[in-house]
């Protein structure tokens, strides 16, 4: 492995544990002893969530390139987890609600479980259904779990800002070191013990297993919506009211699907734009360093949110921005940089540049994940929130199914232009939602009513 992998994943460890060591009494919130335990309880599901979900990221291409499916191919068997989950999502999420968040969370494990078994097939078919399987889970992941997390954390009292310290903590382990810990262990069942590229879903499926018993043993049932007879179009509507009558609920979904659209476009593009002329890669340890970078900004964002100024409203206009021009790199570097026509051998030139700001993507990515979440705890009504957050998801995953779709249509330094527009549109969203945070987060529900009788009301 080349010297300039190491360069780059040490001094972002260097930066991470020097962010870390310094951290003085403004960065820290003291916490309860209670509120530790129920806090560490719920980290160790999560980060066992994460693990299953980080173990297969790195080899799902990879994996259908060595069953012998194109780039073309690959595209559809994502746009399938994509469309999965949009058509899916809402509704997983509106039974979360009304059935239970501690059951849609036993659910994600076992959908996910599924569909790792399925990529033991090198059967077209059968990858389908596990892509399916995996839209519905991912569906669940990002929202069952921060539903039940929120409406917990309210039930048992605990201070609404220590919900961000959680949120940040989640980041940091979650996405970060357990995200960096899957891509070296995946690197090691796949290349040093010549596993094969199916290990690492076995693996995957073995976390799952580990924290839907945790969660079966330690976790309560909490609900959204109370009443008995609604059911899920009348909860779909209500939800599209809010979101219609609330212009902060209405931003907030629009930020968050230009920016993860951008992101889940990303994880698409990163192996070609790396590797272009085939260049050997050792993927593991690049996607370990990309989460290494994402810890980075998940510790960058725990300092922020422990202090009152600047408000996570403010900062985010300029973590798009920075996010937006870091994806513009792939097109400076193709014109700057002559490309080269060597098949095979390492990673070039331009290679590297682009990792750089790939890194710095990622660190964007750190900082946006605790504070969408902890956005849309101040924002969006608890009752329908599992509704409201898949809601989201639908021009997410329109957005994400159209680019995997026209894959073959586009050069790649077009897809990153249009991820970089989006990014920057994001900004210009997020200087909005700044403007209005401080006026009343909903009108209320009897004015809402007037705009659509037949909603039910979500009690406040």
């Amino acid at each position: 492995m080349e010297l300039f992998y190491f360069m780059v994943f040490g001094a972002l460890g260097a930066v991470v544990a020097a962010l870390e060591l310094s951290k003085n009494s403004k960065d820290r919130i003291i916490t309860s002893p209670s509120f530790n335990s129920f806090r560490n309880n719920y980290l160790v599901v999560y980060s066992l969530m994460m693990a299953g979900d980080w173990l297969q990221g790195p080899y799902v291409y990879y994996l259908y390139s060595t069953y012998g499916f194109g780039k073309g191919e690959i595209g559809q068997l994502f746009i399938a987890g994509f469309g999965s989950s949009m058509l899916f999502g809402t509704i997983v999420g509106s039974l979360a609600d009304k059935q239970g968040r501690r059951r849609a969370c036993v659910t994600y494990c076992i959908t996910y479980i599924l569909s790792c078994i399925t990529k033991h097939s090198p059967q077209y078919k059968v990858l389908m259904v596990g892509r399916i399987l995996g839209g519905i889970a991912t569906s669940l992941l990002f929202s069952a779990f921060e539903s039940w997390l929120v409406a917990e954390h309210n039930k048992r009292g605990f201070e609404q800002q220590w919900l961000s310290l959680t949120f940040s903590k989640a980041i940091f382990l979650g996405n970060g070191l357990v995200a960096i810990l899957s891509g070296l262990f995946g690197n090691i069942l796949v290349d040093s013990l010549s596993l094969g590229p199916v290990a690492p879903f076995d693996a995957a499926a073995c976390f799952l297993a580990i924290g839907m018993a945790v969660i079966l043993s330690s976790w309560t049932e909490n609900f959204g919506d109370p009443s008995e007879n609604k059911d899920l179009l009348t909860q779909f509507r209500g939800a599209a009211v809010a979101i219609a009558s609330d212009e902060k609920i209405a931003l907030l979904g629009a930020i968050q699907s230009l920016f993860e659209g951008s992101m889940y476009t990303f994880v698409f593009l990163w192996t070609p734009a790396l590797s272009p002329n085939d260049e050997e890669i050792p993927h593991g340890f690049i996607f370990a360093t990309f989460m290494l970078a994402s810890m980075l900004g998940s510790s960058l964002a725990s300092r922020l949110m422990a202090r009152s100024s600047p408000r996570v409203e403010s900062f985010m206009q300029i973590v798009f921005v920075v996010s937006s021009v870091s994806l513009l790199l792939p097109i400076v570097t193709n014109f700057l940089v002559a490309p080269s026509k060597v098949k095979g051998g390492s990673i070039s030139f331009s290679g590297c540049l682009q990792l750089l700001g790939f890194c710095t993507f990622e660190a964007c990515v750190g900082i946006f994940w605790p504070s969408i979440m902890k956005m849309r705890s101040q924002y969006i009504p608890e009752e329908a929130r599992s509704t409201i957050m898949n809601f989201f998801r639908i021009p997410l995953n329109i957005f994400v199914c159209i680019v995997l779709y026209n894959v073959d249509a586009f050069p790649i330094t077009v897809m990153f232009g249009m991820c970089s527009i989006f990014l920057f549109v994001a900004s210009i969203l997020q200087r909005r939602l700044m403007a209005i945070s401080e006026k009343p987060k909903i009108e209320n529900w009897s004015a809402m009513k007037e705009r659509d009788p037949e909603a039910e009301p979500l009690n406040e």
